[in-house]
């Protein structure tokens, strides 16, 4: 029996210390990862805007920027194919740019099934082909038939992809639902099903719906800083139907948003313990309803954990 190949650690190759984005600050180049919500929460449509961005170089949710545009290849399991069309279409629309001249191909199979093999066979031979810079796969729940709380029927098939991202230096991009009852539950601990799907992602993208309807995205990367969670909002402007971020305004007459959240910080970093919201609202001198709605965005996007004790700082 032959040994395992192994080599000094001081001879391993060095990798270049400036990341490298396929869009910038939103998903890492040749990552795999989920892009995962709760039902109705414009999953579909961020997967579509960023497929768009990668196929013409224009910036995701006409913000971030792509530097290297190239082909996608999409499968949309849940919606007929005039719809995708349509959706693609009003997002072209918003990003100003034209459909017909963008390398999006849209698988047309009925149905594709990760957990057989002769089916994973002919993605592999289709990627090698085309050779895609972004494959979008919509949703995970309509590629199989295998338990998906069961880690060892999840992981080969997540592990099947992620070796299609490396023999070929493709982008892999699976939407994928959050559990019932999740919604404070923090990014990828929402996810559905077994926790290698959060263990697996390099860059993901979480969509969660507030109670006031507030639509929050927050983003999380393997290995590289977070950018702050954005608040967006499905706007229908002429026949362009795409999400947009919402920018807060502020005025010399209002308190910026950015100083509750700090408030809020600088309380609970000074304090030992967990703060009950009435302490932490008296120590903020804010009204109720304006802590509130910081607190659900800061704990939406991780900074903070809320408790039976109160609030306290993510560790």
């Amino acid at each position: 029996m032959s040994m395992l190949s192994f080599m000094p650690a001081h001879g391993l190759p060095l990798q270049p210390q400036e990341q490298r984005w396929l869009v910038t600050d939103l998903w890492s180049e040749h990552a795999v990862g989920i892009v995962g919500g709760q039902p109705k929460s414009f999953k579909t449509f961020l997967a579509l805007d960023l497929a768009v961005s990668v196929a013409s170089g224009t910036p995701c949710l006409r913000r971030f920027p792509v530097s290297r545009p190239g082909r996608v290849l999409l499968y949309a399991a849940e919606d007929s194919l005039d719809i995708v069309r349509q959706r693609l279409e009003g997002i072209c629309a918003a990003a100003g740019v034209k459909l017909a001249e963008l390398d999006i191909l849209v698988i047309t199979e009925p149905s594709i099934r990760l957990d057989i093999e002769a089916v994973r066979r002919r993605l592999d031979e289709t990627i090698a082909k085309l050779r895609p810079r972004l494959l979008v796969l919509d949703p995970f729940v309509r590629l199989h038939r295998i338990d998906e709380n069961a880690s060892g029927d999840v992981a080969p098939l997540l592990a099947h992809l992620r070796e299609l991202q490396r023999r070929y230096a493709v982008a892999v991009l699976v939407v994928h639902h959050a559990k019932k009852g999740a919604e404070r539950a923090r990014g990828g601990q929402a996810l559905r099903g077994s926790s290698e799907f959060h263990a697996w992602g390099d860059s993901n993208l979480y969509l969660h719906r507030q109670r006031d309807d507030t639509l929050i995205l927050t983003v999380e990367h393997r290995a590289a800083p977070s950018p702050p969670a954005l608040t967006l909002e499905l706007a229908k402007q002429a026949h362009a139907v795409a999400l947009q971020i919402i920018e807060h305004a502020t005025s010399s007459t209002k308190t910026p948003a950015v100083s509750v959240d700090e408030r809020i910080i600088d309380a609970l970093a000074d304090s030992a313990h967990a703060l009950p919201f009435d302490e932490l609202r008296a120590l903020c001198r804010t009204r109720s309803a304006t802590v509130y709605q910081h607190l659900d965005v800061l704990v939406a996007a991780g900074r903070i954990v809320k408790s039976h004790n109160g609030y306290r700082l993510c560790e």
